[in-house]
């Protein structure tokens, strides 16, 4: 049976799409990475899922102490997780594939946009949820990444729009 993971970012203290998503997932859950700008604690985040939850912090969240980058395990996949705000978001994406490829990962995710995307190299996978709350792609409808790990531990990547 496959896993899913959910992967979100900046929800800026508005939990309410980010519950929503949650919603979506039923009881089908496996992990959930937020990146960054919660905007409230880690504790409100975890609380919503039973699940084991990875965070990392965004520039609204300055005083959290959480990491601002962080090396991970999804599935047996390396994964470098960081807000992205440090690496200049989107125009950092040379920076943070530099990192990854530097410390053996194969995917990369990063908020700060708040604009939705996924890029496959053939080294690295670069994704971005997008915002759950303040969403700036066109027509600003909030986004979040669902995961889908298969039996064969291969991820599959899928942009959903609320």
């Amino acid at each position: 049976m496959s896993k899913k993971i959910l992967v979100v970012s900046d929800t800026h203290g508005d939990n309410t799409n980010l519950r929503k998503a949650i919603d979506n997932m039923g009881n089908n859950l496996y992990m959930m990475v937020h990146l960054g700008d919660m905007i409230c604690s880690t504790s409100v985040i975890k609380g919503l899922v039973n699940c084991p939850v990875e965070v990392v912090r965004g520039n609204c969240d300055s005083h959290s102490g959480l990491q601002a980058a962080k090396l991970i395990d999804i599935a047996g996949h390396k994964t470098f997780i960081t807000h992205g705000h440090i690496y200049g978001g989107k125009w950092g994406i040379g920076t943070m594939r530099d990192i990854a490829k530097e410390n053996g990962a194969e995917l990369v995710m990063f908020g700060h946009t708040h604009e939705p995307l996924i890029e496959k190299y053939p080294d690295v996978t670069i994704i971005n949820p997008g915002s759950l709350s303040r969403p700036r792609q066109d027509g600003r409808r909030p986004t979040y990444i669902v995961i889908t790990v298969n039996d064969d531990s291969k991820l599959d990547y899928k942009l959903v729009t609320m």
